[in-house]
């Protein structure tokens, strides 16, 4: 069956909130509050539609990401620098192993690009994501403001030298309430 993927409407919005969900229902580490946190990031500045992507098959939505904008400020010399968050991908359970967050991912990627972003942040599965080009953030001396592993915290440089004297910490929107 072929996966196509398009940008959400308005329309999806109960939809995507059913499918974040299920998504997440039987999921470790986490605190089943990603569907309330696409809720507000469609409210914030950071929201991007063309970044709000539903994966279908036969018209059946069945995954969904969701990258917003954030910052990376270097204390040290008082710059910010734009990125982007990939928060939060879902897949169906009964859909999930198939490759649909993989098309998911890489079409965010290639829209991303498009717009002109140079870089992606994600915290997750330290054993997933790097087959996406994903490498641990420490590398570039970006940290979380939280206090999580290495491991778990990942960027992808979408253009070159986007990430070149980019350093710092992540800035979120207020509305994933992360102070």
């Amino acid at each position: 069956m072929k996966t196509h993927i398009r940008q959400e409407s308005p329309e999806d919005y109960e939809t995507v909130f059913e499918l974040i969900r299920k998504a997440f229902e039987h999921a470790e580490h986490t605190d089943h509050q990603e569907q309330f946190l696409v809720e507000k990031l469609r409210q914030s500045t950071g929201f991007i539609p063309e970044l709000a992507l539903i994966a279908e098959i036969n018209n059946r939505p069945l995954g969904y990401i969701l990258v917003t904008k954030i910052k990376i400020v270097d204390e040290e010399n008082k710059k910010a620098h734009s990125s982007l968050a990939l928060a939060p991908i879902a897949v169906l359970p009964d859909f999930q192993g198939k490759g649909i967050g993989g098309k998911l991912i890489n079409e965010a990627h290639r829209i991303a690009r498009q717009l002109g972003f140079g870089s992606i942040i994600l915290l997750g599965h330290a054993d997933y994501y790097p087959r996406y080009g994903y490498v641990q953030m420490v590398k570039y001396g970006i940290k979380m403001p939280f206090d999580v592993p290495d491991e778990n915290c990942m960027i992808i440089e979408l253009l070159p030298k986007a990430l070149v004297g980019v350093k710092g910490m992540v800035v979120y929107p207020k509305e994933f309430g992360i102070t």
